[in-house]
This record gives C-alpha cells, sequence and structure tokens, in this order.
C-alpha cells in the first residue's frame, strides 16, 4: 500500500467515502453499466430494477461506500465495502480472529478505466478496514472478472477458484499513526474537490438558467 499522502503530494485519484446525498448518483452509475459490466459487477445480469433496489438498500450506517467524481461531478467509479459480523459467515472464520469480516465490491466506467481508479478504491477500502479492527478484507466475483482479479494480484491476495468463481482475501496489519493519517488526510483532500466540483456544478446550471442564455 502506498505511504501516507503529504500536503505536497497530492493523490491523483481522489476517493470520496459517499453518503446519503450520493445515493442517485450512485443509481444513475449501476444502471449506466452495460450487461457485460453487471454481470462482473453483480454475477449476473441484474435489470434496472434490481440495481435500483440494490442501491436502496445500501445501509451507510453500516457499510462505507467510497465514490470518485469526474470533473464534471458525474461518479465515474463506486466501490462498497459491505461489513458483516463473523458469525454470519462461518466459512470464513478460519482466517480471522475478528468480531467483523468484510467484503469490497468495485465498479469503474468503461471511459475511465485502466487509470488506477480500481486499486485506489481497494487502497482506500482496505486502510479503512485496518483503522476499524478488521484484519481481513474480501472479494468475490467471476474468475473471468479480469479487473478484480488484476486489483487482487496486485494487493497480494490470496486467491482461490472454484467453478468459474473466485474468493480472495487480504490479511491487513494492525493501525498505526501513519495509517490513521492517510485516511484522514485523503478524506480531506477528496471533500474539499468534492465541494469545489458540487459549487461548480451548481454554478453552471444557475448560469444556465439566466434570460438570453441558451
Amino acid at each position: 500500500m502506498s505511504p501516507a499522502g503529504a500536503p505536497g503530494n497530492r493523490p491523483s485519484v481522489l476517493v470520496k467515502e459517499l453518503h446519503e446525498r450520493d445515493r442517485r448518483r450512485m443509481q444513475k452509475h449501476f444502471i449506466a453499466l452495460e450487461d457485460s459490466d453487471r454481470l462482473l459487477r453483480f454475477g449476473t445480469v441484474l435489470p434496472d430494477s434490481q440495481v435500483a433496489a440494490y442501491v436502496d438498500r445500501i445501509d451507510f450506517a453500516r457499510d462505507t461506500v467510497y465514490g470518485v467524481y469526474n470533473q464534471l461531478f458525474k461518479l465515474v467509479a463506486v466501490g462498497h465495502l459491505a461489513f458483516a459480523p463473523k458469525e454470519a459467515t462461518p466459512e470464513k472464520n478460519g482466517v480471522t480472529t475478528k468480531d467483523q469480516v468484510a467484503e469490497f465490491g468495485v465498479s469503474v466506467a468503461r471511459p475511465v478505466r485502466g487509470t488506477g481508479i480500481g486499486s485506489k478504491l481497494f487502497e482506500r477500502a482496505a486502510i479503512h478496514c485496518r483503522n476499524n479492527d478488521v484484519d481481513t478484507l474480501y472479494m468475490h466475483c467471476l474468475s473471468s472478472n479480469q479487473t478484480m482479479m488484476h486489483i487482487a494480484k496486485k494487493a497480494g491476495m490470496e486467491i482461490q477458484r472454484d467453478y468459474g468463481e473466485a474468493d480472495a482475501y487480504l490479511k491487513l496489519l494492525p493501525p498505526n499513526p501513519t495509517s490513521m493519517l492517510q485516511e484522514a488526510y485523503e478524506e480531506q483532500v477528496a471533500a474539499i474537490d468534492y465541494t469545489i466540483k458540487a459549487n461548480t456544478r451548481a454554478a453552471v446550471k444557475w448560469l444556465g438558467r439566466l434570460p438570453g442564455r441558451k
């Protein structure tokens, strides 16, 4: 994992924690995914209604969701970090002694793939787990999902394949002051960037409503 950012070393991909106010843009992001992308993200080609239901069910108080916004304030990537009690997933008990397990899923819009966004979302998810006493991060996907396999291998995750599907997990180090500072700094920078983009988008829309402007 990359070292902590510093004021003179602004991260190139800004990952912002998402909240209730972002739910509508999350739905637009997932609905825009093509069938092949939905298959890789969800393991099946979900219709729009089920995609919308998935977004509606996300519990921001329990899970952590991250996003990347482009310069036009469009959500181009989403990472969903879902938490569950260890007892709810007995098949994973052998690799963790902590009370919770976490599973990560990610989707990146086609135009911005290959820019490191998926890996950066994974890094944010991993450091959040590390700082919240979760020592094992899981990913489950189709074995044909080359993007997720690349992210898993790059992170040094253990990968197990079975019947066309793959389970990968990464053991995380305990938190330390550097990891806590890194997460706080990256969120602060992303929050500032988010506010600037949101305000710019609002200003453009307001100017567009002025008389005489087309």
